[in-house]
């Protein structure tokens, strides 16, 4: 991480310039909510993921400071409804913009980051931009219905778990990658190249985080230690133990699913780690890390491209 940071400050900084610019509005809860979770922290991987992606093919122009704000935006207003629908009071360590603002103002001002986002869509002025993002918060949208129509639900099986990761994660660091791609007039192969290592690296962060809602420190993390399990998510885990498990240890996991019950939580981490489920699912986010380094093998290599490598590196080892 910090090799990224110090390879895309200057990038990274121009990218803040064109967010708090674009974040204005004359409405001014607007630009106080949107002030306040743009500040509240984060990885900005998504925007790494678009500047990294266009100058490994070799883009020189400004578009990528503008795509990679757009792609912040939308993971931003995917933030703010995810707050709402969770009812959850902390992120990153802070107040959700919700228990600070209220639902009605954190999903109106995800609204705006949304209709913000495609205008600025439009001024890049390249059809298949408009298109990608098009697709992806159509597919995000569709990946947030699914995770809201499994929560509580013990018989979610791993592919269907999956293919809630891949729509409601994974797909805006496909996309971020493909935006770059199209910047840098990159073949279709590498286009396509570019988008699968986006999607596995969205994968396999999403898998750590599950495996982090039940063994990270939470000072690290910002969250509590069984948010997911309170809202009645099958993660990965849960479903591994439930798999793997007794007879009595699967129906300890399942009732809490059903439940949401929290106060089950250090009878279920007892059953996670009994059946070994965080190590498996380190394991399947290292399986999808080395899956998204095998695709853009054939990338020239560059600063970029290493920087790309290293990022899957921390994707599957990281700790917060």
């Amino acid at each position: 991480m910090e090799n990224l940071k110090r390879l895309l400050a200057s990038d990274m900084a121009a990218v803040d310039a064109v967010i708090r610019a674009r974040l204005h509005s004359e409405v001014a809860l607007v630009n106080q909510v949107g002030e306040y979770i743009i500040n509240s922290g984060g990885k900005r991987l998504r925007p790494a993921l678009v500047l990294l992606s266009a100058q490994a093919f070799g883009y020189g122009g400004k578009h990528h400071h503008d795509l990679a704000a757009v792609v912040e935006f939308i993971h931003t207003a995917t933030l703010l409804h995810d707050d709402v629908v969770d009812e959850s009071e902390l992120r990153r360590g802070r107040e959700t913009a919700n228990a600070l603002f209220g639902n009605a103002a954190s999903v109106l001002v995800g609204d705006f980051l949304y209709s913000r986002s495609f205008q600025m869509m439009v001024d890049v002025g390249e059809m298949r931009v408009m298109q990608t993002l098009a697709d992806a918060t159509n597919v995000i949208a569709e990946g947030e219905v699914l995770q809201l129509l499994n929560c509580h639900d013990a018989s979610v099986d791993i592919p269907n778990y999956m293919r809630v990761i891949h729509c409601k994660t994974a797909k805006l660091f496909e996309a971020a990658m493909r935006l770059g791609a199209i910047l840098g007039k990159a073949s279709t192969a590498d286009e396509e190249a570019a988008a699968k290592y986006g999607m596995h690296l969205g994968t396999a962060f999403q898998l750590i985080d599950d495996v982090l809602d039940y063994s990270a420190d939470e000072a690290q993390t910002g969250k509590h230690l069984g948010d997911d399990l309170a809202e009645g998510k099958p993660t990965l885990p849960l479903i591994y133990a439930m798999q793997h498990g007794t007879g009595a240890q699967a129906a300890v996991v399942r009732d809490a699913i059903e439940q949401g019950d929290v106060g089950k939580f250090t009878e279920v981490l007892t059953v996670i780690r009994d059946t070994g489920a965080l190590e498996f699912t380190r394991q399947q986010a290292l399986r999808e890390t080395e899956t998204a380094c095998a695709a853009i093998a054939a990338m020239a290599d560059s600063k970029y491209k290493q920087c790309l490598l290293e990022l899957a590196h921390f994707a599957a080892t990281r700790q917060f």
